[in-house]
């Protein structure tokens, strides 16, 4: 092979590397583009799935990876402030109170109702001994006592 040939050769490698480099910039390029039209995140992971192009190719080529990295940046939610420990404190005991008086309402709640529910066994058997002694087929139960529920 002679000089010039390889000389041409080699320019031809070259000018096929710089137009293969050129359409990988000119599509990531694209590809940022539309990930910002479409409100997705920028990262380098999205870029070189929508351009088709590899992480070594966004990371080495400067402007791409600069680009990237702001656009990156600006998309990171910001964090919210944590409120100060007294409004905290102030929360959680207004919380311990709410929850010890919906339980006490709870406790006298379900009193309530067996105390009811006492006096209304205590009255059907009152009216079960009545129906026996008028005569009737009723057996007559034993009193029992009711358990916690």
């Amino acid at each position: 092979m002679t000089d010039d040939a390889r000389a041409k050769r080699t320019q031809t490698l070259a000018t096929a590397a710089k137009a293969k480099s050129h359409a990988k910039t000119a599509a990531a390029e694209k590809a940022i583009r539309n990930l910002v039209k479409r409100g997705e995140s920028i990262t380098f992971q999205a870029v070189q799935r929508e351009a088709n192009v590899s992480h070594a190719f966004l990371y080495n080529h400067p402007d791409l990876r600069g680009r990237i990295e702001r656009l990156r940046a600006q998309a990171r939610p910001v964090p919210a402030p944590t409120p100060p420990a007294d409004e905290q404190s102030t929360l959680v005991l207004a919380l311990t109170s709410q929850i010890t008086r919906l339980k006490k309402q709870h406790r006298e709640e379900v009193q309530a109702l067996r105390n009811a529910l006492e006096q209304a066994h205590g009255e059907n058997l009152d009216l079960r001994r009545e129906l026996a002694r008028r005569g009737g087929n009723a057996p007559v139960p034993q009193a029992r006592t009711i358990g916690p529920c």
